[in-house]
């Protein structure tokens, strides 16, 4: 089943304790950013401090509720421009309650080769993201099997990745390029 508009929305609110992502892409294509990514490639930078959106409330709302939200990005060093923004609105999401890891597989082979993205709510559903090659988001779906697989998959991520900022400090140099 195809998951958009009020039916996604009510899957990504309504989880009853964690929602988990797994983001395997170096590149998101997403037309709203398009505008954003090139005031950061032109030096513009979020004001932390004072940064609030949607987003971020809704994450502050979620943990405020006892709930969590969390994910993995699986990356490769140098990182993309796409990755160097986002990151950026990492720091601030997490800030707000999101628990974000990293999994560096620049020396290293990926441990969860050819899993594609995916949401784990309540480690109960499975929700498949599928993209274009491009990065552009084609569907949301539903998953209808067995989702012990993505359970195993979500433990493989959270201890072969480490912390957001524990990330950033040891790798610096790979948020400039």
């Amino acid at each position: 089943m195809l998951l958009d508009g009020e039916d996604w929305t009510a899957k990504v609110q309504g989880f009853k304790r964690e929602a988990w992502r797994l983001e395997t892409l170096p590149w998101y294509r997403v037309p709203s950013e398009d505008g954003d990514i090139r005031e950061f490639l032109a030096g513009q930078r979020l004001d932390a401090q004072n940064y609030s959106s949607g987003y971020t409330e809704s994450l502050k709302r979620i943990r405020a509720e006892g709930r969590s939200k969390g994910r993995v990005h699986i990356v490769t060093r140098p990182l993309t421009e796409y990755l160097r923004f986002e990151f950026m609105y990492y720091d601030v999401h997490e800030a707000a309650g999101d628990a974000i890891r990293i999994l560096d597989v620049t020396d290293r082979p990926n441990p969860l080769e050819g899993v594609q993205d995916f949401w784990l709510f309540d480690q109960s559903e499975v929700v498949l993201m599928n993209y274009a090659e491009d990065g552009t988001q084609i569907s949301r779906e539903l998953y209808e099997g067995d989702v012990e697989p993505y359970v195993a998959y979500q433990r493989i991520a959270l201890a072969e990745s480490v912390p957001f900022r524990e990330f950033v400090r040891r790798w610096p140099a790979s948020l400039v390029g």
